[in-house]
Protein backbone atom coordinates (compact mmCIF):
# COMPACT_ATOMS: atom_id res chain seq x y z
CA UNK A 1 0.00 0.00 0.00
CA UNK A 2 1.22 3.48 -0.54
CA UNK A 3 2.91 5.42 2.24
CA UNK A 4 1.98 8.93 2.90
CA UNK A 5 4.84 10.99 3.26
CA UNK A 6 5.16 13.42 6.47
CA UNK A 7 3.98 16.91 5.11
CA UNK A 8 5.28 19.95 6.91
CA UNK A 9 5.03 22.66 4.37
CA UNK A 10 3.17 26.05 5.41
CA UNK A 11 2.14 26.22 2.43
CA UNK A 12 -1.50 26.06 1.48
CA UNK A 13 -2.27 23.93 -2.09
CA UNK A 14 -4.00 26.04 -4.43
CA UNK A 15 -7.07 24.02 -6.25
CA UNK A 16 -7.27 23.52 -9.71
CA UNK A 17 -10.90 23.55 -10.70
CA UNK A 18 -10.85 22.82 -14.11
CA UNK A 19 -9.13 19.28 -12.77
CA UNK A 20 -10.84 16.61 -10.24
CA UNK A 21 -8.77 18.00 -6.64
CA UNK A 22 -6.31 15.70 -5.94
CA UNK A 23 -7.25 14.20 -2.38
CA UNK A 24 -4.82 13.07 -1.49
CA UNK A 25 -2.51 15.78 -1.65
CA UNK A 26 -5.09 18.61 -0.45
CA UNK A 27 -5.70 16.35 3.06
CA UNK A 28 -1.61 15.38 4.04
CA UNK A 29 -0.98 19.19 3.56
CA UNK A 30 -3.35 20.31 5.53
CA UNK A 31 -3.99 16.91 8.47
CA UNK A 32 -0.60 16.83 10.13
CA UNK A 33 0.41 13.77 12.44
CA UNK A 34 -2.27 11.16 11.38
CA UNK A 35 -0.82 9.68 8.03
CA UNK A 36 -2.04 6.18 8.66
CA UNK A 37 -5.51 7.48 9.66
CA UNK A 38 -5.64 9.92 6.40
CA UNK A 39 -5.07 6.55 4.37
CA UNK A 40 -7.97 4.87 5.73
CA UNK A 41 -10.73 7.47 4.39
CA UNK A 42 -8.83 8.73 1.09
CA UNK A 43 -9.62 5.45 -1.26
CA UNK A 44 -13.23 6.11 -0.26
CA UNK A 45 -12.96 9.82 -1.44
CA UNK A 46 -11.37 8.92 -4.91
CA UNK A 47 -13.79 5.58 -5.74
CA UNK A 48 -16.46 8.23 -5.58
CA UNK A 49 -14.28 11.09 -8.09
CA UNK A 50 -14.06 7.88 -10.16
CA UNK A 51 -17.87 7.51 -9.61
CA UNK A 52 -16.48 4.08 -8.88
CA UNK A 53 -18.33 3.96 -5.26
CA UNK A 54 -21.11 1.11 -4.70
CA UNK A 55 -24.26 2.01 -5.44
CA UNK A 56 -27.30 2.33 -2.70
CA UNK A 57 -24.84 3.70 0.22
CA UNK A 58 -23.24 6.32 1.47
CA UNK A 59 -19.79 7.24 -0.29
CA UNK A 60 -18.11 6.48 2.55
CA UNK A 61 -18.89 6.16 6.44
CA UNK A 62 -16.28 6.60 8.78
CA UNK A 63 -15.88 6.49 12.99
CA UNK A 64 -13.20 9.10 13.83
CA UNK A 65 -11.67 7.67 17.29
CA UNK A 66 -8.83 9.42 18.99
CA UNK A 67 -7.95 11.72 21.86
CA UNK A 68 -9.03 15.40 21.97
CA UNK A 69 -7.17 17.97 19.79
CA UNK A 70 -5.60 15.30 17.37
CA UNK A 71 -7.78 16.36 13.99
CA UNK A 72 -11.31 14.20 13.71
CA UNK A 73 -13.39 17.06 13.83
CA UNK A 74 -10.80 19.20 11.54
CA UNK A 75 -10.46 15.88 9.03
CA UNK A 76 -14.28 16.60 7.79
CA UNK A 77 -13.59 20.13 7.55
CA UNK A 78 -10.55 19.73 5.42
CA UNK A 79 -12.42 16.94 3.70
CA UNK A 80 -15.69 19.64 2.54
CA UNK A 81 -12.65 22.45 1.97
CA UNK A 82 -10.96 20.15 -0.67
CA UNK A 83 -14.37 18.82 -2.20
CA UNK A 84 -15.62 22.67 -2.50
CA UNK A 85 -13.50 25.03 -1.28
CA UNK A 86 -14.21 26.04 2.00
CA UNK A 87 -15.16 24.11 5.16
CA UNK A 88 -18.75 25.86 5.49
CA UNK A 89 -19.79 23.38 3.32
CA UNK A 90 -20.08 21.21 5.88
CA UNK A 91 -23.34 19.79 7.53
CA UNK A 92 -22.61 19.75 11.40
CA UNK A 93 -24.56 17.60 14.30
CA UNK A 94 -23.53 18.51 17.38
CA UNK A 95 -25.00 15.50 18.98
CA UNK A 96 -24.53 17.07 22.73
CA UNK A 97 -27.97 18.95 21.90
CA UNK A 98 -29.37 15.62 21.02
CA UNK A 99 -28.68 13.65 23.88
CA UNK A 100 -32.40 13.41 24.82
CA UNK A 101 -34.88 11.33 23.29
CA UNK A 102 -37.04 14.58 22.27
CA UNK A 103 -34.44 16.58 20.89
CA UNK A 104 -33.43 13.55 18.58
CA UNK A 105 -36.69 14.25 16.47
CA UNK A 106 -35.48 17.28 15.05
CA UNK A 107 -33.38 15.37 12.93
CA UNK A 108 -36.46 14.29 11.18
CA UNK A 109 -38.69 16.54 12.23
CA UNK A 110 -42.56 16.00 13.59
CA UNK A 111 -45.14 14.09 11.36
CA UNK A 112 -48.20 15.83 10.01
CA UNK A 113 -50.91 15.92 13.25
CA UNK A 114 -48.39 16.53 15.79
CA UNK A 115 -47.24 19.73 17.70
CA UNK A 116 -44.85 21.89 15.87
CA UNK A 117 -45.15 20.04 12.13
CA UNK A 118 -45.33 22.88 10.19
CA UNK A 119 -42.83 25.20 12.36
CA UNK A 120 -40.19 23.05 12.78
CA UNK A 121 -37.78 21.82 9.52
CA UNK A 122 -35.89 18.11 9.66
CA UNK A 123 -32.55 18.92 10.39
CA UNK A 124 -31.28 15.75 8.03
CA UNK A 125 -33.26 16.88 4.64
CA UNK A 126 -32.68 17.00 1.28
CA UNK A 127 -32.37 20.85 1.18
CA UNK A 128 -29.66 20.82 3.56
CA UNK A 129 -27.53 17.73 2.63
CA UNK A 130 -27.98 20.24 -1.44
CA UNK A 131 -26.98 23.49 0.33
CA UNK A 132 -23.63 21.94 1.43
CA UNK A 133 -22.74 20.82 -1.92
CA UNK A 134 -21.28 23.12 -4.60
CA UNK A 135 -20.15 23.61 -8.31
CA UNK A 136 -17.47 21.76 -8.23
CA UNK A 137 -18.64 18.34 -6.61
CA UNK A 138 -21.97 16.68 -5.71
CA UNK A 139 -20.24 15.09 -2.34
CA UNK A 140 -21.88 16.10 0.54
CA UNK A 141 -19.69 15.92 4.09
CA UNK A 142 -21.58 15.37 6.84
CA UNK A 143 -20.08 15.34 10.35
CA UNK A 144 -22.20 13.71 13.86
CA UNK A 145 -19.97 15.29 16.02
CA UNK A 146 -19.50 13.18 19.32
CA UNK A 147 -21.78 10.34 18.59
CA UNK A 148 -21.56 8.62 22.21
CA UNK A 149 -23.37 11.62 23.69
CA UNK A 150 -26.13 11.45 22.00
CA UNK A 151 -29.54 9.52 23.31
CA UNK A 152 -29.84 5.43 21.68
CA UNK A 153 -32.80 6.46 19.36
CA UNK A 154 -29.55 8.52 17.07
CA UNK A 155 -28.24 5.29 16.43
CA UNK A 156 -31.54 3.80 14.88
CA UNK A 157 -32.10 6.63 12.85
CA UNK A 158 -28.97 6.38 11.33
CA UNK A 159 -29.13 2.33 11.11
CA UNK A 160 -30.94 2.59 7.48
CA UNK A 161 -28.57 5.84 6.63
CA UNK A 162 -25.89 4.20 6.83
CA UNK A 163 -26.80 0.60 5.46
CA UNK A 164 -29.01 1.97 2.34
CA UNK A 165 -28.44 5.96 2.07
CA UNK A 166 -32.08 6.70 3.04
CA UNK A 167 -34.19 8.79 5.50
CA UNK A 168 -38.23 9.54 5.27
CA UNK A 169 -38.87 12.48 7.29
CA UNK A 170 -41.80 13.25 9.77
CA UNK A 171 -43.71 15.15 6.12
CA UNK A 172 -42.45 11.67 4.33
CA UNK A 173 -40.22 13.30 2.65
CA UNK A 174 -36.83 11.16 1.09
CA UNK A 175 -33.69 12.16 1.74
CA UNK A 176 -30.74 10.45 -0.24
CA UNK A 177 -27.28 9.83 1.43
CA UNK A 178 -25.76 8.14 -1.75
CA UNK A 179 -23.99 11.76 -2.30
CA UNK A 180 -22.93 11.88 1.08
CA UNK A 181 -19.44 11.01 3.12
CA UNK A 182 -20.46 10.91 6.72
CA UNK A 183 -18.05 11.25 9.45
CA UNK A 184 -18.52 9.90 13.43
CA UNK A 185 -16.13 11.34 15.44
CA UNK A 186 -15.91 9.70 19.39
CA UNK A 187 -13.96 10.50 22.31
CA UNK A 188 -14.25 6.91 23.42
CA UNK A 189 -11.25 5.22 24.85
CA UNK A 190 -9.67 8.47 24.32
CA UNK A 191 -8.84 8.39 28.38
CA UNK A 192 -7.94 4.82 28.25
CA UNK A 193 -5.31 5.68 24.96
CA UNK A 194 -3.91 8.64 27.27
CA UNK A 195 -3.04 6.55 29.74
CA UNK A 196 -1.07 4.29 27.49
CA UNK A 197 1.17 7.10 25.65
CA UNK A 198 1.02 10.07 28.60
CA UNK A 199 5.12 8.94 29.52
CA UNK A 200 5.22 11.10 26.22
CA UNK A 201 3.49 13.77 26.81
CA UNK A 202 5.36 16.80 27.58
CA UNK A 203 8.16 17.57 25.71
CA UNK A 204 10.74 17.62 28.01
CA UNK A 205 9.91 13.73 28.80
CA UNK A 206 10.78 10.64 26.90
CA UNK A 207 8.35 9.38 24.44
CA UNK A 208 7.16 6.02 25.09
CA UNK A 209 6.38 4.68 21.25
CA UNK A 210 2.64 2.50 21.79
CA UNK A 211 2.01 0.39 18.69
CA UNK A 212 -1.02 1.63 16.61
CA UNK A 213 -2.47 -1.55 16.78
CA UNK A 214 -2.79 -1.68 20.50
CA UNK A 215 -4.46 1.84 20.28
CA UNK A 216 -7.03 1.15 17.72
CA UNK A 217 -8.00 -1.45 19.74
CA UNK A 218 -7.96 0.13 22.94
CA UNK A 219 -10.46 2.42 21.20
CA UNK A 220 -12.45 -0.48 19.44
CA UNK A 221 -13.19 -1.97 23.43
CA UNK A 222 -15.06 1.25 24.25
CA UNK A 223 -16.70 1.38 21.27
CA UNK A 224 -17.75 -2.00 21.13
CA UNK A 225 -18.99 -1.51 24.98
CA UNK A 226 -21.18 1.59 23.59
CA UNK A 227 -22.45 0.83 19.75
CA UNK A 228 -24.44 -1.88 18.78
CA UNK A 229 -22.72 -4.67 16.53
CA UNK A 230 -25.55 -3.73 13.85
CA UNK A 231 -24.66 -0.25 14.31
CA UNK A 232 -20.90 -0.77 14.23
CA UNK A 233 -21.16 -3.40 11.05
CA UNK A 234 -22.69 0.00 8.91
CA UNK A 235 -19.60 1.94 9.05
CA UNK A 236 -16.66 1.40 6.03
CA UNK A 237 -13.78 1.88 9.02
CA UNK A 238 -12.81 3.00 12.30
CA UNK A 239 -10.36 5.44 11.84
CA UNK A 240 -7.79 5.58 15.04
CA UNK A 241 -6.01 9.09 15.45
CA UNK A 242 -2.69 9.09 17.20
CA UNK A 243 -2.03 11.30 19.72
CA UNK A 244 0.23 14.21 18.34
CA UNK A 245 4.13 14.17 18.45
CA UNK A 246 6.33 17.22 19.31
CA UNK A 247 7.53 17.28 15.29
CA UNK A 248 4.01 17.37 14.63
CA UNK A 249 3.01 20.24 16.68
CA UNK A 250 5.33 22.18 15.53
CA UNK A 251 4.43 21.74 11.89
CA UNK A 252 0.49 22.57 13.09
CA UNK A 253 1.73 25.96 15.01
CA UNK A 254 3.47 26.96 11.22
CA UNK A 255 0.21 26.43 9.69
CA UNK A 256 -1.43 28.72 12.26
CA UNK A 257 1.03 31.02 11.94
CA UNK A 258 1.22 31.30 8.39
CA UNK A 259 -3.01 31.59 8.57
CA UNK A 260 -2.45 34.22 10.29
CA UNK A 261 -0.26 36.01 8.58
CA UNK A 262 -2.95 35.59 5.43
CA UNK A 263 -5.62 37.25 7.96
CA UNK A 264 -2.99 40.18 8.67
CA UNK A 265 -2.59 40.53 5.02
CA UNK A 266 -6.50 40.30 4.03
CA UNK A 267 -8.01 42.66 6.55
CA UNK A 268 -4.86 45.55 6.42
CA UNK A 269 -4.62 45.03 2.73
CA UNK A 270 -1.78 47.60 1.53
CA UNK A 271 -1.42 48.78 5.57
CA UNK A 272 -0.25 44.64 6.45
CA UNK A 273 2.86 43.99 8.22
CA UNK A 274 5.21 41.02 7.72
CA UNK A 275 5.45 38.85 11.04
CA UNK A 276 8.65 36.94 11.92
CA UNK A 277 9.07 34.92 15.27
CA UNK A 278 11.97 34.20 17.08
CA UNK A 279 12.85 30.75 18.31
CA UNK A 280 12.27 31.41 21.83
CA UNK A 281 8.66 32.70 20.88
CA UNK A 282 8.06 29.70 18.82
CA UNK A 283 8.92 27.02 21.79
CA UNK A 284 6.48 29.78 23.91
CA UNK A 285 3.77 29.51 22.10
CA UNK A 286 3.65 25.16 21.94
CA UNK A 287 3.90 25.46 25.69
CA UNK A 288 0.88 27.51 26.31
CA UNK A 289 -1.12 25.63 23.56
CA UNK A 290 -0.45 22.53 23.48
CA UNK A 291 -1.88 20.01 26.55
CA UNK A 292 -2.11 16.02 26.94
CA UNK A 293 -5.39 16.53 27.95
CA UNK A 294 -6.63 18.90 24.65
CA UNK A 295 -3.86 18.09 22.03
CA UNK A 296 -3.44 20.64 19.25
CA UNK A 297 -7.27 22.32 20.74
CA UNK A 298 -5.83 24.96 21.94
CA UNK A 299 -2.92 26.31 19.97
CA UNK A 300 -5.54 28.40 17.17
CA UNK A 301 -6.96 30.43 20.63
CA UNK A 302 -3.35 30.61 21.97
CA UNK A 303 -1.78 32.33 19.15
CA UNK A 304 -4.96 34.54 18.70
CA UNK A 305 -4.23 35.58 22.41
CA UNK A 306 -0.40 36.12 22.52
CA UNK A 307 0.18 37.43 18.76
CA UNK A 308 -3.51 38.82 17.11
CA UNK A 309 -4.50 40.44 20.17
CA UNK A 310 -1.66 42.85 21.31
CA UNK A 311 -0.79 43.05 17.34
CA UNK A 312 -4.17 44.78 17.24
CA UNK A 313 -3.41 47.11 19.78
CA UNK A 314 -0.52 48.40 18.25
CA UNK A 315 -2.06 48.78 14.98
CA UNK A 316 -5.35 50.65 16.67
CA UNK A 317 -2.41 53.03 18.20
CA UNK A 318 -0.71 53.64 15.24
CA UNK A 319 2.71 52.37 16.59
CA UNK A 320 3.40 49.88 13.58
CA UNK A 321 3.87 52.15 10.09
CA UNK A 322 2.52 50.16 6.99
CA UNK A 323 5.10 47.58 5.25
CA UNK A 324 7.44 46.76 7.94
CA UNK A 325 8.64 43.53 9.14
CA UNK A 326 8.00 43.19 12.87
CA UNK A 327 9.85 40.70 15.22
CA UNK A 328 7.26 39.05 17.38
CA UNK A 329 9.46 37.69 20.16
CA UNK A 330 9.47 35.85 24.06
CA UNK A 331 9.99 38.46 27.43
CA UNK A 332 11.42 35.99 29.80
CA UNK A 333 10.89 38.63 32.78
CA UNK A 334 7.69 39.12 32.04
CA UNK A 335 6.11 36.02 29.97
CA UNK A 336 4.88 36.99 27.24
CA UNK A 337 5.14 38.03 23.31
CA UNK A 338 7.16 41.16 22.23
CA UNK A 339 6.99 43.23 19.01
CA UNK A 340 9.83 44.63 17.39
CA UNK A 341 10.22 46.37 14.12
CA UNK A 342 12.95 45.47 12.04
CA UNK A 343 14.53 47.45 9.42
Amino acid sequence: MSKLLSVVTNDRPKLRRTDPIDVAAYLQARIIGQDEALWEIIPFLEMYQANLNPMGRPAGVFLLLGPTGTGKTRTAEVVAEALHGSDRHLLRIDCGEYQMEHEVAKLVGAPPGYLGHKETQAVLSQQRLDAVTSEHSRLSVVLFDEIEKAAPSMQRILLGILDKAFLRTGDNHPVNFENSVIFLSSNLGAREMAEQTRPQMGFAQSQCEVPGDKLHQTALHAVRKRFSPEFLNRIDAAVTYRPLSKEAMTAILEQQLAALQQLVDLRLGTRTVLLRYTAECREFLLKQGISAEYGARELKRTVHRWVLQPLASLVIQKRIPAGRRVEVGYDREEPGTTFKLLR
